[in-house]
């Protein structure tokens, strides 16, 4: 028992048995290579990739930022200097691959266009695309958020980019207010996503 909890100590040697797995998995089904394998396989890569989006972004809100203020002050070096930069890498990577997989699924099953111009029928009715271009739409938004307003105002937060103190503050303020937007922006964005593919 000792040796398989020092093997899975490893982050590394976990994610290898998980590839393992996987193939097993994929060898079991032996898929055949063609274009439905493709949007299959993107589609897999997009709820990987927002799993890993979303799940940060509540630890953030549920988790880390409200309980900092009940960490003692010389604790908090070991969160804001060594958790959140690897965290926010993450966060942010994961946001990026989360948006380009979602748009590779859209293209390659051919409603690219009809999602991201929210395109109704004649009837006016909402149908699965207006649902999964109101997801997607929240999704970018959600996505520059991340990239133009919360990592660069992470970075002076936490020191990475030397800021004065107010400055630092303010930043660690406006961080908070858009990762709450994107908290926000999350419920209906994953109410739209699965009800597009449940409800339609």
């Amino acid at each position: 028992m000792a040796q398989v909890i020092q093997f899975f100590s490893s982050l590394r040697n976990t994610l290898i048995v998980g590839v393992i797995l996987l193939l097993m998995l994929h060898m079991v089904q032996a898929p055949a290579m063609d274009i439905d394998y493709f949007r299959f396989l993107f589609r897999w890569l997009h709820v990987v990739s927002g799993v890993m989006w979303i799940g940060l972004l509540w630890y953030f809100n549920f988790v880390q930022i409200p309980n900092m203020a009940r960490i003692p002050d010389a604790q908090k070096p070991a969160i804001t200097g060594v958790i959140a930069p690897q965290a926010l890498f993450w966060f942010r990577w994961a946001a990026a691959s989360t948006v380009l997989t979602g748009l590779i699924v859209a293209m390659l099953n051919g409603y690219l266009i009809d999602t991201l111009t929210l395109e109704m029928d004649d009837d006016f009715v909402i149908d699965k695309y207006i649902a999964l271009g109101i997801g997607m739409w929240l999704g970018i938004i959600m996505f520059l958020n991340v990239w133009l307003v919360i990592w660069p105002n992470q970075k002076r937060a936490l020191g990475i980019v030397k800021v004065g103190d107010k400055e630092k503050k303010a930043s660690a303020a406006t961080a908070m207010l858009f990762s709450r937007i994107n908290t926000a922006l999350s419920i209906p964005m994953l109410y739209a996503m699965v009800a597009a593919q449940n409800l339609g």
